[in-house]
């Protein structure tokens, strides 16, 4: 084997004596590096968290009111639904041409009044009280 251009100084180095001692401070460095970047990454993970979070929020809020709008369309189209179903010409129609009823004859037919509604807070009297108390007179 040739060296070419390869200048050897001296003898060569044996260090396979050697031992390496641990420093001290080396040691204590790493552990303070290693509180330093856990320092860090909890102050980053503080800062961003309250974001995350009012993000997710956010993303709730839309996705929340999509669903009202979503609800109200289907609850406009069930009460257009409601009141074609309630049509009372069509409901007749189906009475008379599907089951094949017919309109009762006028004396068939009974009317009965239904009072007004009374306002609210209003008191009705009974008319049962002045005929009881006709007739607690009369016994007397």
């Amino acid at each position: 084997m040739r060296d070419e251009g390869v200048v050897r100084l001296g003898k060569p180095i044996d260090n396979s004596r050697v031992v390496r001692e641990v420093d001290p401070r080396s040691r204590r460095e790493i552990w303070w590096l290693i509180l330093l970047v856990a320092v860090i990454a909890g102050a980053a993970g503080l800062y961003a968290w309250p974001a995350l979070e009012i993000r997710r929020a956010g993303q709730t809020a839309i996705d929340l009111d999509r669903e009202k709008e979503r609800l109200l369309e289907e609850q406009r189209k069930l009460n257009l639904e409601k009141s074609a179903l309630e049509n009372l010409s069509r409901v007749e129609t189906i009475a008379t041409r599907d089951l094949g009823l017919e309109a009762p004859a006028p004396e068939q037919s009974i009317v009965v009044e239904v009072p007004p509604p009374l306002p609210p807070g209003a008191l009705v009297a009974d008319e049962t009280v002045p005929a009881r108390q006709a007739r607690a007179q009369e016994r007397r």
